[in-house]
């Protein structure tokens, strides 16, 4: 069963995971699964009031909003969960993984398809919002705090408001990337600007230390010409 999937996922994303009593019991974003299963399935048979009514009270005791209508694949893993919203037509595909403060919502007020679809193999980082009916391809990263509100195709790596590609190029499935955290050799262009001016200013810096310790050189020089004529005279 898909629960099952999820308790046992969580031994290879969470090293202080010891056994699966205390996964149960201890893991809100494991404890809103398990509810979220039981309250899709109630809105799969149009008991729609009732699956609504039983995702409140996991909000309550959790901290995480699963709506009812959300379609979320097997394997799937919150991890500390406070303040995770997933809207009612989400897609997330299998192996997926979101830290705590994600939002997967929705930009318009119609009754269409207005959440976001994650593929397989995706991890959000915390605080990051995936925002309207756009998709995250297989494999891609989503910085901590990323705002993302556009496609973004296979084995991409996302940051910042709105996010940007850093990195591209498929990544090991198997390789877990915590918080989704970016690594500071990223391909940014900002970054790179940033580094560039940078790099100017301490030419710069070189270059006038240079010409200072030059007009020392020659104030010195001149001082001692000048108090050498008057010892002459």
């Amino acid at each position: 069963m898909k629960f099952i999937e999820d308790i046992n996922s969580v031994f290879d994303r969470d090293p202080a995971a010891r056994n699966v009593f205390e996964i149960i019991t201890c893991y809100s974003g494991v404890q809103a699964m398990i509810i979220y299963r039981l309250t899709h399935w109630l809105w799969s048979i149009k008991l729609k009031w009732l699956a609504r009514f039983i995702s409140t009270f996991a909000r309550w005791i959790t901290g995480i909003e699963i709506h009812p209508g959300a379609q979320i694949g097997r394997r799937f893993f919150i991890d500390h969960g406070m303040g995770v919203v997933i809207g009612e037509t989400a897609e997330i595909g299998d192996d997926c993984m979101l830290y705590h403060g994600v939002t997967l919502g929705g930009i318009t007020w119609d009754r269409v398809k207005r959440h976001p679809t994650l593929k397989n193999n995706v991890v959000v980082g915390a605080g990051a919002k995936i925002l309207g009916p756009i998709t995250i391809g297989n494999d891609v990263r989503v910085g901590s705090n990323s705002v993302v509100v556009r496609d973004i195709e296979d084995g991409q790596t996302v940051v910042g408001i709105p996010g940007k590609i850093v990195k591209s190029g498929s990544t090991d499935p198997d390789h877990f990337d915590a918080y989704a955290v970016v690594s500071m050799e990223a391909d940014d262009p900002t970054s790179k600007a940033i580094n560039s001016i940078l790099e100017h200013l301490h030419d710069m810096d070189d270059q006038l230390s240079k010409v200072s310790k030059e007009l020392d050189i020659q104030n010195v020089a001149s001082n001692s010409v000048d108090n050498l004529e008057i010892e002459c005279k």
